[in-house]
């Protein structure tokens, strides 16, 4: 279990080895093969008579004990048909309280005498009547941990209050339907296959438990498999036999052996009869532990309630010096005699002819173990007192003298990080399946980049949050486990791999994380707390090389789970899910080449380029940053400081220049995290979706996977991230980031075409925005603003005339005449992109309101309802034939539009004004969405390059080829340079004195692009040019559909 392991030593009993019971394994360990051959999927329970009590036996005791006639309950129930108050409360067509009025109405009358219900109500929903039969919810946890699904199907009621009765534990259920709320009774087909559509498995792989015949009628007619419950536990001995497996005996993590991992029963048995002395009078049962990657762990109990953990070698042929559970036995007892927090070792077994393969034997402690690392449940006090146990037991270990231990010849001292390098480098070869490139360049970065003056400890090698036991209520941790990669080392990998979480989102496959915007809402540490708070409590100088330590912690994890998957593809691997997670070895070296690069930056940034002057002060050439320009103040590399706060403007950050990410404000860098692992793991995965769809004949309606993305980005604060600091100093609106600051977000979004639509950044929404925020009234920003702001409306903007050279906007010929109390607008317009789109409900329309007056005064901004009477779209235009639908590029033509005066924007004559302030920020995004494009360009084209061949030899060994990326990474470079430079500018002198600037990256940034695409198209040839690979999109939709969007 060398990644992933979560034993879950709950409710641990610490081994009796007096207790004189002969233990025997019982074969019911055994996964039978009926249940593959069934194909079973999923069990649905009934509530009432299934996994709560019975509720006749209960309407009979009441009857009796209030003096109503017997049967007068039963009765009501199931006369009246489908519109008694019963059936009608089931539907959740009457509350608690109009059902009890009619109910006792109705038992009233037929027991001739007055009835009040509400005490029955009571009855049934309290006591006894609302705890779960713990058979049952045993059975439900046996089949859960089994890989099947649980559901709960229930005729149901709302309370007093609205809330439904629902007395269980509703995570044991992956789905729960209930009549009241979904308006309809069992026995309705309809609910029975709702109920399996919502479980994602069809009624043939389904089995049904209910206590009434005629529910489980209508369930056998759709080809559930139905099981009766009259007496619970022949029920469930039924059930057994049908899925196979048992359904009593459940512990927490664990399940019944898969048929990979079985153990020889007999040898093992008279092995656990000499070593534990044991009699045979009393049987034990085998449960293997659910979680773990690597090394298989069991849980052996006897006679019910005493319990031990065996942990083995897996089978088959081994990487070397990989699973050697001699190793963990030997520093679990050392460390367990100095103290240390660690399960006491009973016995090691070298002897493979016992069960295959050496194995040990150890107690089975009591606690509680955190698989969730951003601890659900608990207060932000206890959370972050957790993890400073966490820390604290570390420092514990580490603080363990080795020679006192008899530990010194445990591992090689000094040069850790090298040594391990080695091995996983040569582990990482010997699983290798195919080529991932951050390996390879971590491979040749760390012998390089190792750290110097490391401490030597016994290192655990693999402590996270998951590998501990927890004090049932304290935070206190009572035992450390999986011990398999321990060694002598530097103890500040070990630091590494306990934030391993920290930078992995809360979804992500086998090892949850907890990357969120604001861990201290959780009261969850920062990385760079842990690190400091483990400094602090070891008397160590600040660690200022901790990136390098988490790169190579990654840079471990993806060998590890590059081992993992090649097992899984021999069916070594332990876990059911060793396949999926071997494939994330990928992932997982771009984030340790991530924090490589950082360490990278680091060093070069504490690296003095220059003389010192007398008394240590740096010389001018150390302070000289990366200046690109004369005149204007200093230029740096360092992270903005804002200025103080004025009455007039925004604050705007000193004269400070970011050429790299790792610059960024500390909040910056973890909104750019996001957004980076947003469009890997979420968009670039379903691009070729979305492209199909643009050219499939739905394309004019937007696909509904945006809609769903949308909502993802918002909920991690990825939305309206593009309103500049200047505009909106109070963040009313948006993140509160500078035009710099947002310029390195906004090149992310442009490796996916469908990434600014996402995070709600798209053009012409953007610019709009940032229009009605600056310039709009109340009332605009009211109709207008804010469902812009929240995504459900889009717009566009008309100032592209095709009879004018409209990049000149003294040009426009459109008019707004004032008539009475409306304007009329008239004018004819073309690539206003976006206005296609059906959720586009506004035009930001440019027209001359006087003609006589001064040049840069004739022009204003109006803004047009698309439904107004008088708009008509013409046609979309195409960039090269590719219509980029659902928004396009339209022709317009606007016919005595009448709008009310104050759609007016500002004020008349002054549409210039506000097209200049408009300018500056959209260029920004534009030029930087381009440097994005060409960057996912040249990285798709050097990913083709090494897997074609062409005249003999790879793509990649032809000089032409090798020119073609030179130049590429060179234009690319130079281009982002002067994007950030024009950026810093605007948030420090303006926009106005940056529009030079503005007007060299319009020129510069489409052509470089434009290039870089093309040479990416050559490499892939024909494909290139479909619909099929990136490029093409890139070349249709990025510079030339950019193109579109700037006046011309």
């Amino acid at each position: 279990m060398v990644f992933g392991t979560q034993l879950l030593f709950i409710s641990r009993s610490v081994v009796t080895r007096v207790h004189q019971a002969r233990w025997q394994l019982l074969p019911r360990c055994h996964l039978s093969s009926k249940t593959a051959a069934k194909g079973y999927k999923a069990v649905v329970f009934d509530m009432g008579g299934v996994l709560l009590p019975a509720s006749y036996h209960k309407a009979a005791e009441w009857e009796q004990q209030n003096g109503i006639p017997q049967g007068t309950i039963g009765q009501a129930i199931s006369t009246g048909g489908e519109g008694n108050a019963w059936m009608k409360l089931m539907r959740g067509e009457l509350g608690a309280e109009a059902f009890v009025e009619a109910f006792s109405k109705e038992c009233s009358e037929i027991a001739g005498c007055p009835v009040s219900a509400d005490s029955f109500l009571q009855a049934l929903t309290t006591g006894p009547m609302a705890r779960p039969l713990p058979a049952m919810m045993e059975a439900v946890q046996c089949v859960r941990t089994e890989g099947l699904k649980t559901a709960v199907l229930s005729n149901n009621f709302h309370l007093q209050g609205g809330a439904t009765y629902l007395p269980l534990d509703r995570s044991l259920f992956h789905v729960i339907v209930e009549s009241c709320l979904e308006g309809m009774c069992k026995p309705d087909p309809r609910i029975y296959r709702l109920c399996a559509e919502r479980l994602g498995v069809s009624p043939q792989s389904t089995v049904f438990l209910d206590d009434l015949g005629s529910n489980l009628k209508v369930a056998a007619q759709l080809g559930m498999h139905t099981i009766k419950v009259g007496d619970p536990v022949e029920a469930l001995k039924e059930l057994e036999g049908v899925l196979g497996f048992p359904l009593s005996g459940f512990e927490p993590g664990t399940r019944t052996v898969r048929p990979a991992m079985q153990l020889p029963v007999d040898k093992l048995t008279q092995y656990l009869r000499t070593v534990l002395h044991l009699s045979d009078t009393e049987p034990i049962s085998i449960r293997q532990f659910s979680h773990g990657q690597s090394n298989p762990t069991y849980l052996l109990t006897c006679g019910g309630h005493q319990r031990v953990v065996l942990r083995k070698k897996p089978p088959g042929a081994l990487l070397p010096s990989a699973h050697a559970v001699e190793r963990e036995y030997r520093v679990l007892k050392a460390l367990g005699s100095a103290g240390v927090p660690v399960p006491e070792v009973i016995a090691l077994c070298e002897d493979p002819s016992i069960i295959g393969t050496p194995f040990y034997l150890m107690e089975y402690r009591a606690g509680r173990v955190f698989l969730d690392p951003s601890l659900p449940g608990l207060p932000p006090e206890e959370r972050r007192a957790v993890y400073q146990a966490m820390t604290g037991v570390l420092c514990q270990i580490h603080r363990a003298d080795i020679k006192a231990l008899g530990l010194v010849d445990y591992g090689k001292p000094g040069e850790y990080v090298a040594r391990q390098v080695h091995r996983w480098t040569r582990q990482y070869r010997a699983s290798e399946t195919h080529a991932i490139p951050a390996m390879e360049r971590l491979i040749h970065w760390f012998p390089q980049h190792l750290p110097d003056n490391q401490r030597t400890a016994v290192v655990h090698g693999d402590f996270r949050l998951d590998n501990l036991v927890f004090h049932a209520e304290r935070p206190e941790v009572v035992a450390v486990l999986d011990w398999e990669l321990s060694t002598l080392g530097d103890p500040l990998c070990d630091l590494a791999t306990s934030c391993l979480a920290h930078f992995l989102p809360p979804d992500f496959p086998i090892l949850r994380g907890i990357r969120v915007p604001d861990l201290s809402s959780l009261g969850i540490p920062r990385a760079e707390e842990v690190f400091g708070g483990y400094s602090d409590a070891m008397g160590l100088e600040r660690i200022a090389n901790w990136q390098l330590y988490m790169a190579f912690s990654f840079f471990r994890v993806a060998a590890i789970l590059q081992g993992v998957y090649k097992r899984s593809l021999t069916g070594q691997a332990s876990s059911a899910s060793a396949e999926s997670a071997g494939r994330l070895a990928e992932q997982m070296a771009d984030l340790a080449w991530d924090f490589a690069t950082k360490e990278g930056f680091r060093v070069f940034n504490a690296t003095p380029r220059g003389p010192l002057r007398p008394g240590g002060e740096p010389g001018p050439s150390q302070r000289r940053g990366f200046s690109t320009c004369t005149g204007r103040g200093p230029l740096s590399s360092a992270p903005p400081t804002p200025a103080p706060p004025s009455s007039h403007s925004a604050p705007r950050p000193e004269g400070v220049l970011i050429v790299s990410p790792v610059g960024l404000p500390p909040r910056v860098q973890r909104l750019r995290v996001l957004l980076d692992c947003f469009v890997q793991e979420h968009l670039l995965p379903v691009e070729q979706r979305l492209r199909d769809h643009q050219a499939s004949p739905q394309r004019w309606s937007p696909h509904p996977l945006i809609e769903e993305l949308k909502e993802k980005a918002r909920q991690q604060g990825l939305w309206n991230l593009f309103i500049p600091m200047e505009t909106d100093p109070d963040g009313r609106f948006g993140a509160v980031l500078t035009n710099l600051e947002y310029a390195h977000l906004c090149e992310l979004m442009g490796r996916s075409l469908y990434a600014p639509e996402v995070f709600n950044c798209s053009p012409p929404d953007t610019g709009n925005m940032e229009v009605l925020i600056r310039y709009g009234s109340p009332r605009q920003q009211e109709e207008w603003l804010y469902p812009l702001l929240d995504g459900t409306i889009r717009s566009c903007f008309a100032m592209t005339e095709p009879k004018v050279a409209s990049s000149d906007a003294t040009n426009i010929e459109a008019s707004i005449r004032l008539e009475k109390d409306s304007y009329i607008v008239n004018g004819h317009k073309w690539w206003t992109s976006g206005a296609l789109d059906p959720r586009c409900k506004l035009c930001v329309f440019m027209g001359k309101t006087d003609p006589s007056a001064p040049r840069h005064r004739q022009q204003s901004m109006i803004l047009v309802p698309m439904d107004t009477p008088g708009v008509r779209v013409v046609r979309p235009l195409s960039v090269y034939g590719i219509e980029d639908a659902p928004g396009g590029h339209a022709e317009l033509v606007f016919e005595d539009v009448r709008v009310p005066c104050d759609n007016m924007l500002l004020g008349p004559g002054r549409g210039f004004e506000i097209a200049q302030g408009r300018l500056g920020p959209g260029r920004i995004h534009h030029c930087m969405r381009l440097v994005g494009h060409a960057e996912r360009a040249l990285e798709l084209m050097k990913d083709r390059v090494k897997s074609r061949v062409a005249f003999g030899k790879p793509l990649v060994e032809q000089g032409t080829i090798l020119a073609d990326i030179a130049r590429s990474r060179m234009e690319i470079e130079q281009a982002r340079l002067l994007v950030l430079k024009t950026a810093h500018l605007m948030d420090t002198v303006g926009n106005k004195v940056a529009a030079p600037e503005i007007a060299m990256i319009k020129a510069v940034c489409p052509s470089m692009a434009l290039r870089v695409i093309d040479r990416a198209i050559q490499v892939f040839g024909a494909a290139g040019l479909s619909n099929d690979s990136p490029p093409g999109a890139f070349l249709q939709l990025g510079p030339s559909a950019e193109a579109c969007r700037w006046p011309g």
